[in-house]
């Protein structure tokens, strides 16, 4: 509950710097120098928005699940695996490819 709120607050965080970014260079633009780095507030703005926006990402996740081939075969049963390798399913044309002979027509 807590990281999803500060989710929330993170992405509208990143948001309004996007927008200061915005209304600043228009404002600079304005006055005819274009040319113009961007205000300490803003990229400090930015970059707490990116860091909280980030940790409420990885809070609210859930937790990590082995991957290993231990952990798979703890939850099934032998009955459940299929022993056939799913790659060595040959098919055999050789049969469907011959065509039969057409009547000759007199």
């Amino acid at each position: 509950m807590v990281g999803d709120v500060l989710l929330i607050l993170g992405c509208i965080a990143i948001l309004h710097a996007a927008f200061s970014t915005y209304e600043h260079l228009s404002h600079l633009k304005a006055l005819g120098r274009p040319e113009g780095a961007l205000p300490a507030d803003i990229i400090v703005e930015a970059f707490v928005a990116l860091a909280l926006g980030t940790l409420c990402a990885t809070l609210r996740t859930d937790e990590l699940r082995e991957i290993t081939w231990r952990s798979e075969m703890k939850r099934r049963s032998l009955d459940d695996i299929d022993p056939r390798l799913s790659f060595a399913t040959f098919a055999q044309r050789a049969g469907l490819s011959r065509a039969e002979p057409k009547p000759e027509k007199s």
